[in-house]
């Protein structure tokens, strides 16, 4: 404002004044206006991170992986060597050959969502593949094994070791999401499941859906586990080889209701006169297991399995001299003091199913978070 004193000196200090107050809310003004675009931005940001927010939910919605309860299974080749009634089968959760001595897991208290390099699965799965040549088995259970996902490096993981090992091969989705959006980075896209390889020749195969614990929207991004239900037919009627992985992080109600599942259908089985073996990761201790004492509370730990879970005649086959799995908090050592183990991988046999032995392969977790077990019965 341009001042003057030609009014006197009373109005040269009102206009002075009036003045002062004229530039000072011009300042109050420009601070106002100042946050309000300040808060407009940031009200802008805040909408467009809940649009796209709503969007991913409905994609992860619409594209849901939602399977039937019972499926056919197509079966990569017909041919197969009779049963003579001498069975072995080998079960080896292969942690979708991304969880070897080098690797940990930020589920289980580790930091790492996926391997470092392509070459790292690559080292894996070939040690995984050697593993397999190196002690022959008719039938195979394979846990994890992917065929297109982001953390294994997009590698047909399933394909190669049906094409290594030469045997007829059937495969379940276990895990099948189009995007999955945690952790920071994210697992992005999976799809992985069970793998059954064997030199019998499967009659049919079929993917029994297990019971799910988790609700909308978490469901629509999380494993749907199945059991792989392959049928070869003997003596009048059937070998029924059941692939599994039971639930791993969950409160325990999931584990429970897919183990009672499990029973369920096994025992119906062998009710119809069939002869039963049931394999892979419980992700469940079997009944009196000792010698593999807690030395990490804070983290992952599995469920308990009863033995009264099992009726008259039915036996576990598990070997507990040798762990068959450890804690991803960080990566292997070597050091088993201080590592915490467990045994949770095995098998369950129908009372016509005479075990003859049960050995974990103890590959000291070098290519996996778990080791194989191999199974030796007669069926009578």
């Amino acid at each position: 404002m341009k001042l003057t004193v030609e009014k006197g000196k009373d109005s040269f200090r009102i206009l002075w004044y009036t003045g002062g107050i004229q530039r000072h809310n011009g300042k109050r003004c420009e601070k106002v206006t100042r946050a309000k675009r300040v808060l407009r931005v940031i009200g802008i940001i805040l909408a467009v991170v809940a649009v796209l927010f709503v969007i991913l939910l409905v994609f992860l919605t619409v594209a849901e992986y939602r399977p039937q309860p019972v499926e056919e299974v197509a079966v990569t080749g017909t041919s197969g060597a009779p049963i003579d009634g001498h069975v072995r089968v080998l079960t080896f959760n292969i942690g979708y050959a991304g969880l070897g001595k080098d690797q940990d897991f930020f589920m289980d208290g580790g930091g790492m969502v996926r391997p470092d390099s392509k070459a790292d699965v690559e080292k894996n799965l070939s040690g995984i593949g050697s593993t397999l040549a190196g002690h022959p088995a008719d039938v195979v259970f394979i846990q994890e094994a992917d065929v297109g996902s982001h953390r294994s490096y997009y590698l047909d993981e399933a394909g190669y070791l049906a094409d290594l090992t030469g045997k007829n091969a059937a495969f379940a989705y276990n895990y099948k999401a189009a995007f999955v959006p945690y952790p920071i980075p994210m697992i992005g896209k999976v799809e992985g499941g069970l793998l059954t390889l064997t030199d019998y020749g499967v009659e049919s195969a079929s993917r029994v859906a297990l019971p799910v614990p988790f609700k909308w929207p978490v469901s629509t991004c999380n494993l749907k586990r199945c059991l792989l239900v392959c049928r070869v037919p003997y003596g009048g009627h059937e070998l029924v080889l059941v692939n599994l992985h039971l639930e791993a992080y969950d409160g325990g109600e999931g584990k429970t209701a897919q183990t009672n599942m499990l029973m369920d259908f096994l025992t119906e089985e062998y009710e119809k006169g069939n002869y039963v073996i049931a394999g892979g990761d419980f992700n469940q201790t079997f009944p009196d297991i000792g010698g593999y004492p807690v030395v990490d509370a804070e983290n992952w730990m599995p469920g308990v399995l009863s033995a009264d879970m099992l009726p008259g005649g039915w036996q576990f086959a598990v070997d507990a001299s040798s762990p068959t799995c450890r804690l991803l908090s960080g990566p292997y050592t070597g050091n088993r003091e201080q590592t915490q183990l467990y045994v949770i991988d095995g098998f369950i046999l129908s009372p016509n199913v005479a075990l003859n032995s049960v050995h974990t392969l103890d590959l000291d977790f070098e290519y996996a978070d778990h080791n194989p077990v191999m199974l030796d019965v007669e069926l009578q």
